[in-house]
């Protein structure tokens, strides 16, 4: 392998961030293995839930290539060293992958929603796609718009999984919504996933607000309104204090209720994820420095990961003859 195809190889890579969509992967892998592949029936069996994480990661792929794309003067005072496009890697190259992955995304997920009977299920992943676009075009430079884009999107790495299970449908208690979308069989791994998404939703947000106070000067000067520019950076720290806060507080509720159920490594768990984050949002508020905010970036993802490993918790918890 000659140097030149090595370093173009490393400069896509690097281009789709594939360390973020190895996380994306594991996410889902472990969310159908230890909760989703015990539940009868089900739609996605090996092949099936192969081809939809591939989708979903041939998305986020296309998503990060076009917000470099559009991001290029922003990374050029943000990270200098880091920008790949034009330099490794030529423009026009970039937007024919974008469309190629989204493509490629699109004809996955068909495979498993049209055999199972279902087309309507492809709306997400044609929504995904025109999020990310307008997330990169209009969205990341709007006031909050962006952040809540971004951490819905992580969500949905989740909740993809619940909308391709039919047998993952929640029992509707209101008079009204019941008359208006019908009556659904109650699954205990729908709520599970639900709290999961809810937590990727509020960390993805938290982590969102702290690489837009990182990235503040080449935001500015290329006119995006974040939440730092408008607000100032002691705002946007008490409000991400107070998003952690809301993680927090049912953090510590599921170990109190884990705890009284006989579910102790799950409760211990969850009591760790608790004070990472209490830890960590003490850490946010003592510092002020770009460098700071970048050690928060990188500790708040490292908690994700946390995160996903109680995934492996649960699956020992409630399954221990499977998984012996």
């Amino acid at each position: 392998m000659s140097i030149e195809y090595f370093s173009k190889t490393m400069a896509w890579l690097r281009l789709i961030r594939w360390k973020n969509l190895l996380i994306i992967f594991l996410t889902q892998l472990l969310a159908w293995w230890c909760i989703i592949l015990f539940e009868e029936p089900r739609v996605l069996d090996i092949p099936q839930f192969s081809m939809l994480s591939l989708s979903t990661i041939l998305i986020a792929a296309a998503g990060y290539i076009i917000n470099d794309y559009f991001d290029i003067k922003i990374d050029m005072v943000n990270k200098p060293g880091k920008v790949v496009l034009e330099y490794a890697i030529p423009r026009k190259q970039a937007i024919i992958a974008h469309s190629m992955l989204n493509a490629a995304a699109l004809c996955l997920a068909a495979c498993v929603a049209i055999p199972a009977h279902h087309p309507e299920w492809l709306l997400l992943q044609v929504g995904c796609t025109l999020l990310l676009w307008f997330y990169s075009t209009k969205f990341k430079r709007q006031y909050i718009t962006g952040n809540v884009v971004v951490a819905f999107l992580a969500s949905l790495t989740i909740l993809v999984l619940v909308v391709y299970e039919p047998i993952l449908q929640i029992e509707i208690h209101f008079p009204l919504v019941k008359k208006t979308i019908g009556n659904y069989p109650t699954s205990l791994p729908v709520w599970i996933l639900a709290a999961y998404a809810y937590f990727a939703f509020m960390l993805t947000w938290m982590r969102e607000i702290v690489k837009d106070m990182e990235d503040i000067k080449g935001d500015a000067a290329e006119g995006c309104i974040t939440m730092p520019i408008k607000k100032g950076l002691e705002f946007s720290r008490h409000f991400t204090t107070a998003l952690s806060l809301l993680a927090i507080v049912p953090i510590c509720i599921a170990s109190f209720v884990l705890f009284t159920h006989n579910y102790g490594p799950m409760s211990l768990y969850v009591a760790v994820l608790a004070l990472s984050i209490s830890t960590w949002t003490v850490f946010l508020l003592r510092g002020h420095s770009e460098r700071h905010y970048h050690l928060a970036s990188r500790y708040l993802k490292f908690i994700m990961l946390l995160g996903i490993g109680s995934f492996i918790v649960y699956y020992l918890q409630l399954y221990p003859n499977y998984a012996t």
